[in-house]
């Protein structure tokens, strides 16, 4: 079986950070992802979607991400059912992260912490002078070496 998520959008408010009664934090949040098309009376449609994020993912996002960031998450889709207050069943259907990145530059208007700016696309059409730093980003798993790339790419 496959589940599978990658969506981008805006925050549609600051992420919320909680922690279990374990001490596990986790983060709530909603992306505002635009369908790319109008509808009849020439408004934008958008999708908003809710994410969870746990650990390390829900720190990062809850430290550099605020209302209006344009955000990348990739991870999978799941539901859960709970009874609202007053006593009806409810299916919540949700994103559970993987990896949050960021997804453009950093804001003059921005209210919260520093973003960097994003790595810029690399050009494969010329040999690098020199090898481009690792970029991290929260899921990453800090256990793998970087590989530097010696010889021409074969394409």
């Amino acid at each position: 079986m496959l589940n599978v998520v990658a969506i981008m959008g805006r925050l549609v408010a600051d992420p919320q950070l909680r922690q279990t009664t374990t001490g596990k934090n986790v983060a709530s949040f909603r992306i505002a992802c635009d369908r790319g098309r109008k509808d009849a009376n020439g408004q934008s449609q958008a999708d908003f979607l809710d994410v969870v994020a746990w650990d390390r993912s829900a720190e990062f996002v809850c430290r550099y991400f605020q209302k209006g960031s344009l955000i990348v998450v990739d991870g999978r889709l799941q539901t859960r059912s709970y009874q609202d207050k007053n006593g009806n069943n409810r299916t919540a259907v949700e994103i559970v992260a993987s990896n949050i990145n960021f997804a453009g530059p950093k804001s003059s208007n921005s209210v919260g912490a520093a973003q960097p700016a994003p790595a810029p696309m690399a050009d494969y059409s010329r040999p690098a002078a020199q090898p481009a730093a690792p970029s991290y980003s929260a899921g990453s798993n800090d256990d793998f070496a970087v590989i530097e790339d010696e010889g021409d790419l074969p394409f």
